[in-house]
């Protein structure tokens, strides 16, 4: 991904990207001088209603011979009124797609938005690197990748020399951010026989050395035994059941005297349900019961790869929850970290108990910001369908905070409230809490009991169960792992 400084009808290439509102009678900008190198083609194609500027509908335009391109793609960036940064995305989403699908090799792009679209112009070039690197995203481990389709150059075309460098710092950032998502991708993408806890670490430390990050981010982790010594029950119940040994892995940057903030991610790299097993339809999706630790690794790599100035500790509580002999049951009672005793009402409300004991270790080392991210609870599907996640905690300005940013990554998020009354619903008669309050209220009574591992720090719980994964394809969202919350974490993360 590069910026050339020069008009879009000189750019030199396989393809060029322009774009149009929707009931736009002609073109403007970018797309009305290409629109007179080809002599009023593209605006016959409005008034024959061939372009109709729709968000994300692509039109190829052939033999352009008064341009030194061979192809034009006009996008659609919807209706002007309600076009945002999230616009950009999806319109360079759908057009990147276009230009690999008719086989371009080398793209030139104009900025969407930045000139009659009223945005900001860095905000929107890096939306716009942001949508066209996770479109082009596929997972193709283990499959032979199409490299017949496969787009070698991606540049951004800007003719005024002032833009052009404006757009180049933002370049770089929208580039490290769509390609911290896209390892989040990979991870949840990634089956979970060939991502146990035990191998996750070495994905961890293989990445680390691989962009030369291994410096800024120190990587270690505690076994069975340290966690035992630790008190971490609560943790080791939940993957007692498996073969393969918990690992809690700590990520630590510092680069800023700043108070230490704290991300944690839930990773059960499978969830069969243990003892209290799932129904066997669609539970191969449960490898991506790790995308809240998924999440919490991109965004962790985006801060050391933008040198962002931070003092982070990463918490990756790593663990499979299988049903055996040894697994841990409905009606157990297990002793937390903090001390506080839990019983086993449903060992399917595993995450919660990873998520307590990271939570009380995460305070223990002095973090005064706690946001933990998890798949956490079926019930942010019910309530909230798969496209928004939910979010609560117990400090009301570092919420607004983070609802604030959503307005920009594109990452729609709604707050629930801890409501006091359901606490009752996790009170158990035999032990401090029970780990599961039933249906009613599940996503909240959920937040209540993490709520209730964290003593003094501002603490923000986000759950994004249900869009981890994807079996729909979208703008710039392929089927499969999303990466869900990487760019609204990072700009949380920058922000404190």
């Amino acid at each position: 991904m590069n910026v050339r400084t020069q008009s879009i009808t000189d750019f030199i290439g396989d393809t060029i990207i322009v774009n149009l509102f929707q009931g736009a009678k002609s073109p403007d900008g970018a797309t009305a001088a290409v629109d007179r190198a080809l002599g009023g083609l593209v605006s016959r194609l409005i008034i024959d209603k061939e372009i109709t500027g729709e968000l994300g509908d692509t039109t190829v335009i052939h033999r352009c011979n008064n341009l030194k391109a061979k192809k034009v793609i006009v996008v659609g960036l919807g209706k002007q009124d309600k076009f945002d940064l999230d616009g950009v995305r999806k319109a360079a989403g759908a057009a990147a797609k276009k230009a690999r699908d008719i086989g371009a090799k080398s793209v030139g792009s104009v900025v969407h938005g930045a000139g009659v679209g009223d945005l900001d112009g860095a905000h929107a070039a890096q939306a716009l690197v942001e949508g066209t690197f996770l479109s082009l995203y596929r997972f193709s481990e283990y499959k032979k990748p199409d490299k017949n389709h496969e787009i070698k150059t991606f540049s951004i075309v800007e003719q005024k020399k002032t833009k052009a460098k404006e757009f180049a710092k933002a370049v770089v950032l929208g580039k490290i951010l769509a390609e911290s998502q896209n390892v989040a991708r990979d991870l949840i993408n990634e089956p979970a026989n060939n991502l146990t806890p035990e191998k996750l670490l070495m994905r961890i430390k293989t990445t680390l050395s691989d962009l030369h990050l291994a410096k800024i981010v120190t990587c270690q982790y505690l076994g069975p035994k340290m966690l035992k010594k630790m008190g971490m029950n609560a943790l080791l119940a939940v993957g007692q059941g498996s073969s393969h040994e918990t690992r809690f892995i700590v990520l630590r940057i510092k680069t800023a005297d700043k108070p230490l903030t704290c991300l944690i991610g839930k990773t059960v790299t499978f969830d069969s349900g243990g003892i209290s097993i799932k129904p066997s339809s669609g539970m191969g999706s449960m490898k991506g019961d790790m995308a809240g630790g998924a999440v919490a690794i991109g965004t962790t790599l985006a801060l050391a790869k933008s040198r962002s100035k931070v003092n982070l500790l990463t918490l990756i509580p790593a663990v499979e929850n299988m049903p055996s002999g040894s697994a841990y049951r409905p009606g157990d009672v297990v002793r937390a970290m903090s001390g506080k005793t839990i019983e086993i009402v449903s060992t399917d409300a595993e995450g919660r108990l990873t998520l307590a004991d990271a939570l009380t270790y995460g305070e223990k080392k002095g973090a005064r910001v706690i946001v933990d991210i998890a798949t956490l609870t079926g019930g942010c599907v019910v309530a909230l369908g798969t496209s928004i996640a939910a979010v609560m905690g117990n400090d009301q300005a570092l919420t607004g905070r983070f609802l604030e940013i959503t307005r920009h990554t594109g990452e729609p998020f709604w707050q629930l409230p801890l409501h006091e009354e359901y606490r009752k619903q996790i009170k158990s008669e035999v032990a401090d809490l029970k780990n599961s309050g039933g249906r009613y209220a599940s996503t909240i009574t959920a937040g209540l009991f993490l709520q209730s591992f964290v003593r003094k720090a501002k603490w923000l719980h986000i759950d994004v169960a249900g869009k981890e994964l994807t079996d729909k394809e979208s703008y710039y969202t392929p089927v499969g792992g999303t990466g869900f919350g990487v760019r609204t974490l990072y700009e949380l993360m920058v922000s404190l």
